[in-house]
């Protein structure tokens, strides 16, 4: 019987030394002593010291609205200007409407002119001086030039403080507009009218809003538009339409105010008869209480 040599068995046995021996894999590396990697900002500025790095930054102030040059010399705002866009700040609270906001300063800013200078520009420059309160909070968050005409002002001064809330509020109280029943019709149709004013971007139809405060009307005031149309109102185009509830309007504002001095007139002659009959009451009694060899006298 064949046994295995030792040297075979050694052979078998032996491991491969490069294989085997994990220990051996992993050899001892030096130690490596720890430093700061250095950014490119921090390379260029390493002249400045700890305390001057520090400081809070001087950058990212500048203005979200961007002026167009102006080739003017030595233009500047008067005083007189920004205190009169200061007399009348949109503060942004919830009564305000920035819509009127915005007509208020377009009729002021129409009427400035400077040679030179850009109607845009004297709007732009103008504009942060009319707001204050939240209004003004939100022109300071807007990023630094990132408003460069005055539609872009405008669109985005409305989305902010004109919320969508808002917009569907007022579209309901247009569609769902109702004479009151101690409303006269010019108060009813200012009132309408106010609405319409106070969300311009409503969508509405001239069409649907005439037709909308004709079926708000009471019998009596339908029948009188019928009466000044010569028949259905709602057969006339919404030009005669509108001018007709204008006048209707109009001439029911004058006949009030007839109304009312005819009311004050009839006031004083009532008044007046009424002191004439006591009068006349008091030299009567006095007559019947002479004695009457007095009043043969008379």
């Amino acid at each position: 019987m064949r046994t295995r040599s030792s040297s075979n068995l050694v052979g078998e046995s032996s491991p491969n030394p490069t294989t085997s021996n994990p220990k051996r894999r992993n050899r001892r590396r030096s130690k490596q002593p720890f430093s700061l990697e250095e950014s490119p900002v921090d390379t260029m500025a390493d002249q400045r010291t700890m305390a001057e790095l520090l400081r809070a930054p001087t950058e990212g102030y500048a203005e979200a609205i961007v002026v167009p040059p102006i080739l003017a010399e030595h233009f500047e705002l008067k005083h007189s200007l920004i205190n009169m866009m200061t007399s009348d700040q949109f503060f942004g609270l919830e009564k305000d409407n920035p819509h009127d906001h915005i007509r208020w300063f377009n009729k002021i800013t129409s009427i400035i002119k400077y040679k030179d200078v850009p109607n845009l520009a004297i709007k732009l420059m103008l504009f942060p001086f009319s707001l204050a309160g939240a209004a003004l909070h939100w022109l300071e968050k807007e990023p630094p030039h990132s408003i460069l005409t005055w539609e872009d002002l405008v669109s985005k001064f409305i989305n902010e403080l004109f919320p969508p809330s808002r917009t569907t509020n007022l579209r309901n109280e247009i569609s769902n507009f109702q004479q009151r029943f101690d409303e006269s019709f010019h108060e009813a149709w200012d009132r309408y009218k106010n609405l319409l004013r106070a969300c311009p971007h409503h969508g509405f139809t001239e069409l649907h809003q005439l037709d909308t405060f004709y079926n708000s009307l009471n019998s009596a005031d339908q029948d009188s538009l019928n009466s000044a149309a010569g028949g259905n109102l709602l057969e006339r185009c919404t030009q005669d339409v509108l001018m007709i509830i204008e006048n209707k309007s109009k001439v029911r504002n004058s006949r009030n105010k007839s109304n009312i001095s005819q009311v004050k007139s009839s006031d004083v002659n009532s008044s007046s008869s009424s002191e004439i009959a006591k009068l006349t009451h008091a030299v009567n009694q006095f007559l019947m209480d002479l004695p009457s060899d007095t009043s043969s006298n008379y």
